[in-house]
């Protein structure tokens, strides 16, 4: 009987090493990183020194949201907000529509989800969570 396709502890590492050693190159721009699993449940976050209390939760929600709903979470959030409706209709408090979380994927299946947050824009949480992303090697 196959096995169903998961995150395992030692990609889940890689891309947390990945993420966290870029992210001390900018010691001065306090992220913070996590990961989630495909019901959404945290398995991995780090978050650096000085970094204040939304950012630390927004990459959680980031993560969340790519999980959940099966694409990044800026891509959601321009779905959303182009269907005229707000992010609160979901209905999910922990959903966001900020960019800055991406889908883990294998072989079309959705694995969990990765989010940055932190930096002053969604874009650059994008590109940590992208460097996590490939570190995994999917």
């Amino acid at each position: 009987m196959p096995e169903n396709p998961y995150l395992s502890f030692e990609q889940v590492r890689a891309a947390m090493n990945a993420m966290i050693q870029k992210a001390v190159e900018l010691p001065e721009e306090p992220v913070a990183m996590a990961i989630v699993d495909d019901t959404g449940n945290l398995v991995a976050y780090a978050k650096m020194d000085n970094l204040r209390m939304f950012s630390r939760r927004h990459a959680i929600r980031k993560a969340y949201t790519s999980a959940m709903m099966g694409q990044d979470s800026g891509a959601h959030g321009d779905n959303v907000r182009a269907g005229g409706r707000i992010v609160a209709d979901m209905g999910d408090p922990m959903l966001t529509p900020n960019q800055g979380g991406l889908v883990i994927r294998k072989d079309g299946v959705i694995l969990g989800g990765i989010g940055v947050g932190g930096y002053p824009s969604g874009q650059r949480d994008e590109d940590l969570a992208r460097v996590g992303l490939e570190a995994m090697n999917l």
